[in-house]
């Protein structure tokens, strides 16, 4: 199945969860916030969120921070 990732597209094995892409990509240990077909996937749901082909994913770093 083809997803396309930050503009890029990948080939993943069926069926695949955002948590496994997200481990591929070697991202599970950092703070990142994912969009899925223009809708942001709380991590709770990460594991169960199923990709589907076509699927457009977003991965961005999230920047802590605000005012001191």
């Amino acid at each position: 199945m083809n997803v396309r990732v930050n503009g890029e597209t990948r080939q993943l094995q069926e069926p695949c969860t955002l948590a496994q892409l997200i481990e591929t990509l070697g991202l599970a240990d950092k703070r990142i916030a994912v969009e899925v077909n223009h809708e942001i996937i709380p991590r709770s749901r990460y594991a169960t969120h199923l990709l589907a082909e076509g699927d457009k994913i977003e991965v961005v770093h999230a920047i802590g921070g605000g005012a001191h």
